[in-house]
């Protein structure tokens, strides 16, 4: 019996899998920070909705990463919507060791002390309510506290390993 073609990159499941599984996954993108002695903040496309009553969302966090001990203890992080202008801002906060809140980055401090990012489509406030061990990341559940939808615009997707925008 000869393999049908469906099956014949079959591939025992591995770390190199998973990415290539989901560079077939359109995600939106997010920055998620949050303040510490500095603050911290890194590009997202684990967001996802959990409950609408209370109003949850949840994000994935690497625990190798350089934001992770500021959201280790952080009591409140901001979620920020980017649009299909942001990918440089994207880039930046993606980028291993770059200076993320530097210019051209605006970003002002928002409510409980969470950086907001200027131009985003929609941000919100939230208070993390647990962090769920998950391999070598965490899991953030977090509580929207307040937010603003109404930035406008079209969202920035990442998709095939670069991010991109939706077509008509």
């Amino acid at each position: 019996m000869t393999a049908s073609p469906e099956l014949s990159t079959t591939r025992l499941a591995s770390p190199d899998l998973l990415r290539s599984v989901f560079r077939q996954h359109a995600a939106g993108v997010a920055v998620i920070t949050a303040s510490g002695r500095r603050p911290v903040g890194f590009t997202a496309t684990s967001l996802t909705s959990v409950a609408a009553e209370p109003p949850l969302i949840s994000f994935g966090v690497g625990t190798g990463s350089s934001s992770w001990p500021v959201l280790a203890e952080a009591e409140h992080v901001g979620v920020h919507i980017l649009g299909e202008h942001q990918q440089e801002l994207a880039a930046t906060f993606a980028r291993s060791g770059a200076d993320r809140f530097a210019p051209p980055t605006g970003w002002h401090t928002g409510p409980e002390g969470v950086p907001v990012l200027d131009g985003v489509l929609a941000w919100m406030v939230c208070r993390v309510v647990a962090r769920v061990p998950a391999g070598d990341h965490r899991i953030v559940i977090a509580e929207a506290v307040v937010g603003d939808p109404a930035g406008g615009g079209r969202p920035l997707l990442y998709h095939q390993g670069r991010f991109t925008a939706l077509a008509d």
